[in-house]
């Protein structure tokens, strides 16, 4: 296997963060690919929240998460790096050049890898109740891809995080009434925008915890709600019960590539550099003190390893100062 067999830069994650590392990977020049696990680009934005707005992404007032996915893949896409989808890395070893990845299609090399998976393979957290699975993708859903559905609807909302508030907020206008539901007093989410809700019409049931689910005599849900540490119930019905109760993660995987983890998240020193040298990380899946998850934080992430990982290739080559220097000419962006 010859070093022209061998991508300069493997990024494995196509999601916010896996897309930036591997467009700042094209500007310094390196042969690049991304293997995406699942049939599209965009990670959790893409399948839990794409419509969603997100208020963290500096320079945008809010952006919506199928938004932002379009313009870092159009970002990306400038320079055409090869992307492959539905492609599971199952296997990473070390060759005399680098490494070789064994996915659950094809069998390619990489002189170094940045991981940028995110949390791992994810699904929503549901409502543990017996007969909740017969609501589902009808009156009981864990994700929206059009807000404008719940137009003048009965909606009701359960958790107490951030997507749970920013979902209360993004329905609050056209919404018809809106519950928000938590087993607690206290929200998890930005206090600013816990603030902004309160300012909506929106109806706090609070501490609650959802007990049962029953068909209404019409196309409604009717949801029984117990106080918690009381014995007191009350009932409402609802168009849509949207549960936001955060998702399930499974970052196995990681040890079966032998990279050093601590609560299942990848150990990185400040260069962003795993347990094995040539290989890196970003975004969600790696830990370090005072890391804050934002998806800004793995865009600032990102550039480090790529950096890293060019000068593992070349010790020599030096490190650009600024962006616009990466390379001698952009491509015109049609």
């Amino acid at each position: 296997m010859s070093n022209e067999d061998y991508y300069d830069i493997t990024v494995v994650g196509g999601g916010p963060v896996g897309l930036f590392a591997a467009t700042y990977a094209c500007m310094r020049q390196a042969k690049t690919q991304i293997i995406e696990s699942l049939d599209k680009l965009g990670g959790q934005v893409t399948n839990l929240f794409p419509a969603k707005k997100i208020y963290d992404i500096p320079a945008f007032s809010s952006i919506k998460g199928n938004a932002l996915i379009n313009e870092l893949v159009q970002q990306v896409q400038q320079f055409a790096p090869q992307i492959f989808l539905n492609e599971k890395v199952q296997e990473i070893s070390k060759t005399a050049s680098g490494f070789k990845l064994v996915t659950n299609l094809r069998t390619t090399y990489s002189r170094t890898i940045i991981i940028a998976t995110g949390v791992g393979a994810f699904q929503p957290r549901k409502l543990a109740l017996p007969n909740a699975n017969s609501f589902e993708n009808q009156q009981l859903l864990y994700s929206i891809s059009d807000p404008q559905k719940f137009a003048n609807k009965d909606v009701m909302i359960a958790g107490g995080g951030d997507s749970a508030v920013d979902w209360a907020l993004e329905l609050a206008p056209f919404a018809k009434t809106l519950h928000i539901v938590h087993r607690r007093s206290k929200f998890r989410a930005l206090e600013a925008n816990v603030a902004r809700l309160h300012e909506t019409q929106t109806i706090f049931d609070t501490p609650y915890l959802i007990t049962d689910l029953q068909k209404g005599a019409d196309t409604k849900i009717k949801v029984t709600l117990k106080k918690v540490k009381e014995d007191s119930t009350t009932q409402l019905r609802a168009d849509y019960l949207l549960v936001n109760y955060g998702f399930v993660t499974d970052t196995k995987i990681l040890q079966d590539w032998n990279l050093e983890t601590q609560h299942n998240l990848l150990q990185v020193s400040p260069n962003m550099q795993t347990s094995t040298p040539g290989i890196y990380a970003a975004g969600d899946i790696i830990d370090y003190a005072g890391r804050v998850n934002l998806i800004a934080t793995g865009f600032g992430e990102a550039p480090i390893a790529v950096n890293s990982a060019m000068h593992y290739l070349n010790p020599d080559l030096r490190q650009p100062a600024h962006s616009t220097q990466l390379i001698k000419k952009f491509p015109k962006i049609k």
